[in-house]
Protein backbone atom coordinates (compact mmCIF):
# COMPACT_ATOMS: atom_id res chain seq x y z
CA UNK A 1 0.00 0.00 0.00
CA UNK A 2 0.78 3.64 -0.69
CA UNK A 3 1.66 5.62 2.06
CA UNK A 4 -0.89 8.32 2.72
CA UNK A 5 -1.02 11.70 4.37
CA UNK A 6 -3.00 12.09 7.40
CA UNK A 7 -6.41 13.32 7.51
CA UNK A 8 -5.80 15.10 10.96
CA UNK A 9 -2.30 15.78 13.00
CA UNK A 10 -1.32 13.06 15.37
CA UNK A 11 0.67 14.47 18.08
CA UNK A 12 0.95 14.11 21.67
CA UNK A 13 -2.38 14.49 23.28
CA UNK A 14 -3.75 16.82 20.56
CA UNK A 15 -7.12 16.18 18.88
CA UNK A 16 -7.75 17.88 15.98
CA UNK A 17 -11.78 17.58 14.13
CA UNK A 18 -12.31 17.94 10.62
CA UNK A 19 -15.98 18.99 9.71
CA UNK A 20 -17.10 17.96 6.18
CA UNK A 21 -20.53 18.20 4.48
CA UNK A 22 -21.14 15.34 1.80
CA UNK A 23 -24.34 14.15 0.54
CA UNK A 24 -26.86 15.73 3.21
CA UNK A 25 -24.30 14.34 5.84
CA UNK A 26 -22.70 15.58 8.28
CA UNK A 27 -19.15 14.08 9.06
CA UNK A 28 -16.69 14.65 11.59
CA UNK A 29 -13.18 13.38 11.97
CA UNK A 30 -11.44 13.21 15.50
CA UNK A 31 -7.70 11.95 15.80
CA UNK A 32 -5.92 11.41 18.82
CA UNK A 33 -2.58 9.71 19.78
CA UNK A 34 -0.57 8.04 22.69
CA UNK A 35 -3.02 5.20 23.20
CA UNK A 36 -3.86 1.85 21.77
CA UNK A 37 -6.66 0.96 19.92
CA UNK A 38 -9.37 -2.46 19.26
CA UNK A 39 -12.45 -3.06 17.91
CA UNK A 40 -16.19 -3.54 17.63
CA UNK A 41 -18.33 -6.33 18.88
CA UNK A 42 -22.14 -4.62 17.15
CA UNK A 43 -25.20 -5.95 16.60
CA UNK A 44 -27.23 -5.39 13.35
CA UNK A 45 -26.14 -2.41 11.19
CA UNK A 46 -23.12 -1.90 13.53
CA UNK A 47 -21.82 -5.67 12.84
CA UNK A 48 -22.90 -4.85 9.29
CA UNK A 49 -20.75 -1.60 8.85
CA UNK A 50 -17.87 -3.22 10.28
CA UNK A 51 -17.80 -6.61 7.83
CA UNK A 52 -17.80 -4.11 5.24
CA UNK A 53 -15.14 -1.90 5.83
CA UNK A 54 -13.31 -5.49 6.36
CA UNK A 55 -14.64 -6.28 2.99
CA UNK A 56 -13.50 -2.83 1.46
CA UNK A 57 -10.08 -3.45 3.22
CA UNK A 58 -9.28 -6.41 1.71
CA UNK A 59 -9.41 -5.78 -2.22
CA UNK A 60 -7.09 -3.51 -3.88
CA UNK A 61 -8.58 0.31 -3.68
CA UNK A 62 -7.79 3.50 -4.87
CA UNK A 63 -7.63 6.41 -2.28
CA UNK A 64 -6.88 10.17 -2.62
CA UNK A 65 -5.63 9.52 -6.14
CA UNK A 66 -3.21 6.56 -4.92
CA UNK A 67 -3.20 2.69 -5.09
CA UNK A 68 -3.86 1.09 -1.44
CA UNK A 69 -3.17 -2.88 -1.82
CA UNK A 70 -5.11 -5.37 0.66
CA UNK A 71 -5.30 -5.11 3.95
CA UNK A 72 -6.02 -7.37 7.06
CA UNK A 73 -9.60 -7.00 8.74
CA UNK A 74 -10.27 -5.12 11.81
CA UNK A 75 -10.82 -6.63 15.06
CA UNK A 76 -13.91 -5.72 16.87
CA UNK A 77 -13.02 -4.16 20.20
CA UNK A 78 -16.03 -3.56 22.63
CA UNK A 79 -13.93 -0.76 24.26
CA UNK A 80 -13.61 1.02 21.42
CA UNK A 81 -17.73 1.46 21.18
CA UNK A 82 -18.53 5.20 22.45
CA UNK A 83 -21.03 7.19 22.45
CA UNK A 84 -22.48 7.67 19.12
CA UNK A 85 -23.17 11.56 19.68
CA UNK A 86 -19.58 11.87 20.01
CA UNK A 87 -19.58 13.32 23.90
CA UNK A 88 -16.21 13.07 25.70
CA UNK A 89 -12.64 13.34 24.79
CA UNK A 90 -11.56 10.44 22.68
CA UNK A 91 -8.40 9.72 24.58
CA UNK A 92 -10.15 10.14 28.20
CA UNK A 93 -12.84 7.78 27.07
CA UNK A 94 -10.61 5.11 25.59
CA UNK A 95 -8.53 5.45 28.73
CA UNK A 96 -11.89 5.29 30.68
CA UNK A 97 -12.28 1.60 28.66
CA UNK A 98 -8.64 0.51 29.66
CA UNK A 99 -7.83 0.26 26.18
CA UNK A 100 -3.70 0.94 26.10
CA UNK A 101 -4.05 3.45 23.02
CA UNK A 102 -0.91 4.43 20.62
CA UNK A 103 -3.49 5.90 18.36
CA UNK A 104 -6.72 6.10 17.38
CA UNK A 105 -9.33 8.35 14.90
CA UNK A 106 -12.88 8.60 15.58
CA UNK A 107 -15.23 9.50 12.62
CA UNK A 108 -18.81 10.76 13.07
CA UNK A 109 -21.44 10.51 11.05
CA UNK A 110 -25.11 11.97 11.26
CA UNK A 111 -27.52 11.42 8.22
CA UNK A 112 -26.84 7.93 6.85
CA UNK A 113 -29.69 5.76 7.53
CA UNK A 114 -27.95 2.24 7.47
CA UNK A 115 -24.40 0.55 7.02
CA UNK A 116 -24.96 0.91 3.45
CA UNK A 117 -25.02 4.92 3.53
CA UNK A 118 -22.64 4.83 6.33
CA UNK A 119 -19.86 2.76 3.84
CA UNK A 120 -21.06 5.28 1.19
CA UNK A 121 -19.42 8.18 2.74
CA UNK A 122 -16.63 6.30 4.41
CA UNK A 123 -15.74 5.61 0.64
CA UNK A 124 -16.17 8.96 -0.38
CA UNK A 125 -14.51 11.06 2.39
CA UNK A 126 -12.48 8.55 4.79
CA UNK A 127 -10.85 6.30 2.44
CA UNK A 128 -7.25 7.36 4.25
CA UNK A 129 -8.41 6.68 7.56
CA UNK A 130 -10.56 3.54 7.06
CA UNK A 131 -7.35 2.22 4.68
CA UNK A 132 -4.66 3.50 7.08
CA UNK A 133 -2.69 0.40 7.83
CA UNK A 134 -1.57 1.33 11.19
CA UNK A 135 -5.09 -0.04 12.87
CA UNK A 136 -5.43 -3.51 13.73
CA UNK A 137 -8.81 -2.48 15.78
CA UNK A 138 -12.52 -0.72 15.36
CA UNK A 139 -15.64 -0.12 17.46
CA UNK A 140 -18.82 1.00 15.95
CA UNK A 141 -21.97 2.65 17.73
CA UNK A 142 -24.83 3.63 16.01
CA UNK A 143 -28.01 5.90 17.71
CA UNK A 144 -30.73 6.48 14.83
CA UNK A 145 -28.43 8.06 12.90
CA UNK A 146 -26.01 9.11 14.37
CA UNK A 147 -22.51 7.17 13.58
CA UNK A 148 -19.22 6.80 15.27
CA UNK A 149 -16.42 4.73 14.18
CA UNK A 150 -13.46 4.79 16.01
CA UNK A 151 -9.87 3.01 14.69
CA UNK A 152 -7.19 2.29 16.75
CA UNK A 153 -3.90 0.19 17.12
CA UNK A 154 -2.75 -0.82 20.53
CA UNK A 155 1.19 -0.38 22.20
CA UNK A 156 3.05 -3.17 21.20
CA UNK A 157 2.39 -6.31 23.85
CA UNK A 158 4.80 -8.43 25.36
CA UNK A 159 8.77 -8.86 24.79
CA UNK A 160 9.67 -9.93 21.24
CA UNK A 161 13.26 -11.21 20.26
CA UNK A 162 15.65 -10.15 17.29
CA UNK A 163 14.30 -10.13 13.95
CA UNK A 164 16.09 -14.01 12.89
CA UNK A 165 14.11 -15.18 16.16
CA UNK A 166 10.52 -13.55 14.99
CA UNK A 167 11.35 -14.65 11.48
CA UNK A 168 11.82 -17.79 11.98
CA UNK A 169 7.97 -17.77 14.50
CA UNK A 170 6.17 -16.97 11.28
CA UNK A 171 8.15 -19.49 9.51
CA UNK A 172 6.97 -21.75 11.79
CA UNK A 173 3.34 -20.89 11.68
CA UNK A 174 3.10 -20.37 7.86
CA UNK A 175 4.38 -23.85 8.10
CA UNK A 176 1.62 -24.52 10.63
CA UNK A 177 -0.81 -23.09 8.16
CA UNK A 178 0.38 -25.29 4.60
CA UNK A 179 0.29 -27.96 6.36
CA UNK A 180 -3.73 -28.25 6.53
CA UNK A 181 -6.04 -28.16 3.45
CA UNK A 182 -7.53 -24.45 2.94
CA UNK A 183 -9.56 -21.95 1.27
CA UNK A 184 -8.57 -19.00 0.42
CA UNK A 185 -11.50 -16.79 -0.58
CA UNK A 186 -12.90 -18.92 -3.69
CA UNK A 187 -10.30 -20.86 -4.41
CA UNK A 188 -9.27 -23.77 -2.59
CA UNK A 189 -5.63 -25.03 -1.31
CA UNK A 190 -4.36 -28.84 -0.45
CA UNK A 191 -1.91 -28.88 1.92
CA UNK A 192 1.34 -27.86 0.89
CA UNK A 193 4.71 -28.86 2.32
CA UNK A 194 6.82 -26.93 4.58
CA UNK A 195 8.97 -23.83 3.71
CA UNK A 196 12.57 -23.36 4.14
CA UNK A 197 14.48 -20.59 6.02
CA UNK A 198 16.72 -19.36 3.15
CA UNK A 199 18.92 -16.63 5.15
CA UNK A 200 19.42 -14.22 1.58
CA UNK A 201 15.53 -13.55 1.56
CA UNK A 202 15.67 -12.89 5.22
CA UNK A 203 18.12 -10.33 4.72
CA UNK A 204 16.48 -8.83 1.88
CA UNK A 205 12.83 -8.96 4.09
CA UNK A 206 14.64 -7.54 7.24
CA UNK A 207 15.92 -4.95 4.65
CA UNK A 208 12.41 -3.90 3.42
CA UNK A 209 10.86 -3.98 6.99
CA UNK A 210 13.63 -1.21 8.28
CA UNK A 211 13.11 1.08 5.36
CA UNK A 212 8.89 0.87 5.87
CA UNK A 213 9.62 1.31 9.57
CA UNK A 214 12.26 3.89 9.34
CA UNK A 215 10.57 6.00 6.05
CA UNK A 216 7.60 5.43 7.84
CA UNK A 217 5.54 3.67 4.73
CA UNK A 218 4.07 0.62 3.83
CA UNK A 219 4.45 -0.85 0.56
CA UNK A 220 5.56 -3.44 -1.88
CA UNK A 221 8.17 -0.94 -3.58
CA UNK A 222 10.41 0.74 -1.75
CA UNK A 223 11.38 4.15 -1.89
CA UNK A 224 13.79 3.72 -5.05
CA UNK A 225 10.66 1.92 -6.54
CA UNK A 226 12.76 -1.70 -6.32
CA UNK A 227 9.57 -4.76 -6.22
CA UNK A 228 9.99 -7.62 -4.10
CA UNK A 229 11.56 -9.51 -6.64
CA UNK A 230 14.33 -6.62 -7.87
CA UNK A 231 15.12 -6.61 -3.51
CA UNK A 232 15.18 -10.18 -3.37
CA UNK A 233 18.06 -10.01 -6.91
CA UNK A 234 19.58 -7.58 -5.53
CA UNK A 235 20.53 -9.42 -2.10
CA UNK A 236 21.77 -12.38 -4.05
CA UNK A 237 18.62 -14.67 -4.49
CA UNK A 238 18.98 -16.74 -7.82
CA UNK A 239 15.37 -18.23 -7.16
CA UNK A 240 13.19 -17.41 -10.71
CA UNK A 241 9.60 -16.54 -8.28
CA UNK A 242 8.96 -14.48 -5.24
CA UNK A 243 5.80 -13.46 -3.75
CA UNK A 244 5.83 -10.98 -0.54
CA UNK A 245 3.41 -10.66 2.04
CA UNK A 246 3.90 -7.46 4.64
CA UNK A 247 2.08 -6.33 7.80
CA UNK A 248 1.84 -3.67 10.26
CA UNK A 249 1.14 -2.70 13.41
CA UNK A 250 1.26 -6.48 15.00
CA UNK A 251 3.58 -7.65 17.97
CA UNK A 252 3.50 -11.22 16.92
CA UNK A 253 3.86 -13.51 14.48
CA UNK A 254 0.38 -15.67 14.88
CA UNK A 255 -1.38 -12.02 14.62
CA UNK A 256 0.20 -11.74 11.24
CA UNK A 257 -0.62 -14.77 9.90
CA UNK A 258 -3.96 -15.08 11.13
CA UNK A 259 -4.30 -11.17 9.33
CA UNK A 260 -2.62 -12.91 6.33
CA UNK A 261 -5.05 -15.49 6.36
CA UNK A 262 -8.27 -13.31 6.51
CA UNK A 263 -6.50 -11.41 2.48
CA UNK A 264 -7.69 -13.71 -0.38
CA UNK A 265 -4.15 -12.54 -1.72
CA UNK A 266 -1.99 -12.75 1.38
CA UNK A 267 -3.38 -16.16 1.97
CA UNK A 268 -2.65 -18.00 -1.50
CA UNK A 269 0.65 -16.95 -0.87
CA UNK A 270 1.16 -18.81 2.18
CA UNK A 271 -0.43 -21.92 0.57
CA UNK A 272 1.19 -21.56 -3.00
CA UNK A 273 2.55 -24.81 -3.39
CA UNK A 274 5.21 -23.41 -5.85
CA UNK A 275 7.16 -21.78 -2.89
CA UNK A 276 9.67 -23.88 -0.83
CA UNK A 277 11.64 -21.19 0.92
CA UNK A 278 10.91 -18.33 3.06
CA UNK A 279 12.60 -15.15 4.53
CA UNK A 280 10.63 -12.94 7.21
CA UNK A 281 11.77 -10.38 9.56
CA UNK A 282 10.19 -7.43 11.28
CA UNK A 283 11.48 -3.82 12.51
CA UNK A 284 10.27 -1.07 14.51
CA UNK A 285 10.62 2.73 15.28
CA UNK A 286 8.48 4.39 17.94
CA UNK A 287 8.51 7.57 15.57
CA UNK A 288 6.52 5.62 12.58
CA UNK A 289 2.74 6.05 12.42
CA UNK A 290 2.21 1.78 12.80
CA UNK A 291 5.27 1.37 15.00
CA UNK A 292 6.43 -2.10 13.80
CA UNK A 293 6.38 -3.84 10.18
CA UNK A 294 6.68 -7.71 8.94
CA UNK A 295 7.66 -8.48 5.51
CA UNK A 296 7.76 -12.03 4.49
CA UNK A 297 9.64 -13.23 1.03
CA UNK A 298 8.64 -16.66 -0.45
CA UNK A 299 10.59 -17.74 -2.66
CA UNK A 300 11.47 -20.98 -4.89
CA UNK A 301 15.08 -21.78 -6.83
Amino acid sequence: MLERPAIAHHGGSHIEEVSMRIASFVARLAAVSLGLVSAVVGAGEEAQLVASINAYRAQVQSCAGRAAGELPPLTDDPRLILPADGSGDLRESLGLAAYPLVNAQAISLSGPRDAQAAMATLRQSFCQVVLDPQFVDIGVSRAERDWRIVLARPLLAGRMGDWQAEGQKLLEQINAVRAQPRQCAGQRFAAAPPLAWSSVLGGAAESHSRAMANGNFFDHKDRDGRTPSDRAELAGYTGGLIGENIAAAMDNARKVVDGWLASPGHCANLMNPQFSELGAAYAADPKSDAGIYWTALFGAP
